[in-house]
């Protein structure tokens, strides 16, 4: 079995914010890092090369096999912000129906840029995401 590679590192988030090309995609990253900061209570952390994560938990699968994770982050991709939200899908659905314009993928959201959503939304998504995650955790 293939070894995790989306782990915690020692880089520092902004200074991969600040290497991001686009002006939009950067300010919008910039902005995210304190919007989630603000929601979650947590610091920002690098995950693997391009994954910011707020927080930490043990992540149980189905198979029993358990791995550290964050419960809420971002990272700026080319081609869309993505957006990770610990939701299962009935926690998920009604944000969804008001957060503005996006495409689901299984683990997360993608949006264009944050003017695109609803930003009083977002971050409701990102407290019920860590309200869920430390009352499974406790």
């Amino acid at each position: 079995m293939s070894e995790l590679q989306t782990i915690p590192t020692n880089a520092f988030v902004e200074d991969f914010l600040q290497t991001i090309e686009h002006p939009v995609r950067k300010a919008d990253s910039l902005n995210l890092a304190k919007l989630f900061e603000e929601e979650s209570g947590e610091k920002p952390m690098m995950w693997g090369p391009s994954i910011v994560g707020f927080g930490m938990f043990r992540y149980y699968y189905p198979s029993g096999k358990e791995m550290q994770w964050f419960p809420v982050g971002f990272s700026p991709r080319k081609q869309a912000l993505s957006i990770y939200i610990m939701l299962e899908n009935i926690h998920l659905q009604p944000f969804l129906e008001k957060l503005g314009k996006h495409k689901k993928a299984k683990g997360c959201l993608y949006i264009n840029k944050l003017a695109d959503i609803d930003e009083t939304i977002l971050r409701e998504m990102i407290r019920t995401s860590i309200n869920l995650i430390q009352t499974k955790n406790q």
